[in-house]
């Protein structure tokens, strides 16, 4: 007979407590514990699934920036450069055209191929000179390849091929170079052409940038082949403008070298460029939106020049596209009143 509730036997209650003692719950512990597993299943699997992506990603932009690479090899074998031994080592140029010289200096991440392309529709009525600078494709670079040493390399080349006085026209980084030669070889200069060009400060600067370019780590192809889709926000330019850099491997040490003497040497030497003191005609182009070359900048030191034309646009970035005629026109007017002066 089963004792009555309460009187010392077991009752169904007390069987449940002596079993939950004996074995107490587990299950939710467990549910828990399969949680933690499938998310972090989860994120392993979302982990291996972006790893795989950019892997995917990284592939194709290589596959791609290589078919890039070689038909920009293809692309500079198309330009008619040739190569000259001078005293600090081998400048590759293009000389094309006849009539008054233009000597073309190209920009960062430039080369004879730029240089050629700035005024190649200036053929039918002068003759260019497009040389590469220092650690530039085709060109080699001295111990000290400063923009004086660069100014005096373009003197030695004109010297071998004859050639007396030149107009100077120069593309952004290379408006240092520029400057430095007319400030050095005033004989022998007509004119100097600054197009969306470096600018003179105003005064010494207290402090200054000591590497003014791209970080050295994109300064090859594959890392400029994959920022190139900013280049619109950063630059101003159309992403395509990387296929007029290609190879990039080819104008790394001129880019690092621009970076670290040629851009920062008008503040760096500032008393040695003293701009009220050339003695050439100056014409100068800038758009009002450039990125890359500060226009305010030229804008202020446009009163330093004391013999210049400033034409500026509205529109246009660091190429100043879609204003070829009106360049043209005042390249004209620039190099016929130079004629009419000389």
């Amino acid at each position: 007979m089963r004792p009555p509730p309460g009187a010392g036997g077991r009752g169904p209650a007390t069987d449940r407590t002596a079993r939950a003692a004996i074995c107490p719950p587990v299950w939710k512990g467990g549910a828990v514990m399969k949680e933690k597993a499938i998310k972090k299943r989860k994120k392993l699997m979302i982990l291996l699934v972006a790893s795989a992506a950019i892997v995917v990603f990284l592939t194709v932009q290589y596959i791609r920036c290589s078919a890039a690479v070689e038909a920009g090899y293809a692309r500079l074998e198309t330009y008619h450069h040739k190569e000259i031994e001078l005293s600090y080592g081998t400048m590759a140029y293009v000389d094309e055209g006849s009539g008054d010289v233009i000597l073309s200096v190209h920009g960062l991440s430039g080369g004879y191929d730029q240089a050629f392309d700035t005024v190649a529709n200036r053929i039918g009525a002068n003759r260019v000179i497009a040389p590469s600078r220092f650690g530039y494709p085709g060109s080699d670079a001295p111990d000290n390849p400063s923009p004086k040493e660069q100014a005096k390399a373009f003197a030695e080349l004109l010297d071998r091929l004859d050639i007396d006085k030149v107009y100077l026209l120069a593309t952004s980084a290379g408006g240092t170079v520029a400057i430095r030669f007319a400030l050095d070889y005033p004989e022998r200069t007509n004119g100097l052409i600054l197009y969306s060009s470096a600018a003179p400060l105003l005064e010494r600067p207290e402090s200054y940038a000591a590497y003014a370019g791209p970080p050295e780590f994109l300064c090859s192809n594959f890392g400029m082949w994959l920022v190139s889709p900013f280049f619109g926000p950063v630059m101003g330019m159309e992403p395509d403008v990387i296929h007029t850099m290609l190879p990039v491997s080819e104008r790394r040490e001129g880019m690092i070298l621009d970076a670290k003497l040629a851009n920062p040497d008008m503040a760096r030497n500032y008393d040695e460029y003293p701009i009220e003191d050339l003695q050439v005609p100056t014409l100068i182009f800038h758009a009002k939106d450039d990125k890359m070359a500060d226009y305010t900048l030229m804008e202020e030191a446009v009163g330093r020049f004391p013999d210049s034309t400033f034409i500026t646009f509205e529109t246009g970035g660091h190429l100043m596209e879609g204003h070829g005629e009106e360049i043209d026109a005042a390249l004209d007017t620039f190099i016929e009143k130079g004629e009419i002066g000389k």
